[in-house]
């Protein structure tokens, strides 16, 4: 099927061929045409799957058909998680405006850099806005923006919104939001809290979900290596120079660790880099930079990487610590093996995480027998601790903060048609 098929307009058809996207991907096949129609939306598709142009395009579309630009308000609303999602969304819907017949201003906010320059550029207004939560609100109390004439909302990645605990954030973002809007509402994945605030946020939806097609060949290799925790960073060290791993993402659990492990693999002359949420933008900017540019080997990083980091060719993944979910290790060994690429996922299991690893497993459907490495066959034994209650489907370890659920099924409920 071709794009011309899904009612755009000739100048995101001319977008899109810039573009060089040969055909639509299932997602903007199903999605696409239920946007332009009007109606609310509800995907779940993998990572890589083209969601960004699903959404962007009818979006364009609708403020291409609107005479509102002058004085310019925000008319389009992109609710993300991370700072590296909103600046590559930002991007993207930049490039496939770039043809359209009135110049459309795309504004990207985020935090952990100076508010200042962000309020200048707000000047005289945007027509769409990608932001992360905090800052939106940072941005509303500086009254450099209203949200009294969005009509289109766009939340992606709810799921990771909610995991990094901006619910509260984004229950009174809701709460500012005309009544009558458009919503596009994108998740890879639908544990309650995430169900429950797409429940109440959409009208009537048109419900879309692109599962991976179970007969076509894998393109993740996942594999499960027994490890003593103390010895892990040897044998990281020893394959990515035994297999010479032209460039590794490592996930581990805390920033201090991704600067241990960083550290560790560069006195081992592997040049490598840690990434997590306590660095400065432009720190993170140009380690990525560096490592799509093949300057950095490693990448170590916190799940503040799983999503929003589309690193092309990426050929591998090693969870160095496991998730602590069944969830974040879908989006974890989501980040290589994209858009038709091979990729290797490696998980270390230490006796402590062994049972751990094995929720995991069930959760996956899958089975992955434990492998070892000549040099590094583990001899500790496992630590009797109790750690309360685990829900490996939808977060890891249960807390007692109070209930997602309450809290946004009251804001969405203020703002739904």
């Amino acid at each position: 099927m071709p794009f011309s098929s899904l009612g755009l307009s000739p100048a995101l058809l001319r977008a899109v061929s810039t573009k060089a996207y040969l055909a639509p991907t299932p997602i903007q096949v199903a999605a696409i045409p239920a946007a332009l129609q009007g109606r609310d939306v509800l995907g779940s598709a993998q990572t890589g799957s083209g969601k960004t142009a699903a959404f962007a395009l009818p979006l364009l579309q609708k403020l291409e058909q609107t005479t509102l630009y002058s004085p310019r308000r925000v008319l389009a609303l992109v609710l993300v998680p991370t700072r590296e999602l909103a600046v590559q969304i930002g991007d993207d819907i930049r490039s496939l405006a770039q043809h359209l017949p009135q110049a459309m201003k795309v504004t990207t906010v985020f935090g952990g850099v100076s508010i200042n320059p962000q309020m200048m550029g707000l000047r005289g207004g945007t027509d769409i806005m990608v932001a992360t939560p905090g800052r939106l609100l940072d941005l509303i109390d500086h009254n450099a923006l209203s949200l009294s004439n969005v009509a289109t909302l766009v939340l992606d990645e709810a799921d990771r919104l909610l995991d990094m605990g901006f619910e509260d954030e984004v229950a009174r973002i809701l709460s500012m939001l005309p009544p009558q809007r458009q919503n596009l509402f994108f998740s890879a994945t639908f544990p309650p809290a995430v169900q429950a605030l797409a429940n109440t946020l959409l009208h009537d939806p048109v419900r879309v979900d692109v599962l991976p097609d179970p007969q076509a060949p894998l393109d993740i290799v996942q594999t499960a290596i027994a490890v003593d925790a103390s010895r892990r960073t040897q044998l990281l060290r020893h394959l990515i120079q035994q297999n010479a791993w032209s460039r590794v993402l490592v996930f581990v659990a805390t920033k201090h660790a991704a600067e241990i492990v960083a550290d560790k693999l560069r006195k081992a002359n592997i040049d490598a880099e840690p990434f997590h949420g306590v660095l400065s933008q432009g720190k993170r900017t140009q380690v990525l930079m560096d490592f799509k540019a093949s300057r950095l080997t490693v990448v170590v990083a916190t799940d503040v990487a799983a999503r929003g980091i589309d690193i092309a060719q990426l050929p591998v993944v090693v969870n160095y610590d496991l998730p602590r979910s069944a969830v974040d290790y879908t989006h974890r060994i989501g980040r290589t093996g994209r858009a038709g690429e091979s990729g290797l996922a490696v998980s270390f299991v230490s006796a402590d995480t062994e049972a751990h690893f094995h929720l995991i497993e069930k959760r996956q459907g899958m089975n992955l027998p434990l492998a070892h490495v000549p040099g590094f066959e583990p001899v500790e034994t496992a630590t009797v601790i109790d750690t309360g209650h685990t829900d490996v489907a939808n977060g890891g370890i249960k807390g007692k903060r109070p209930s997602k659920k309450d809290k946004l099924r009251a804001a969405a409920q203020s703002g739904t048609r």
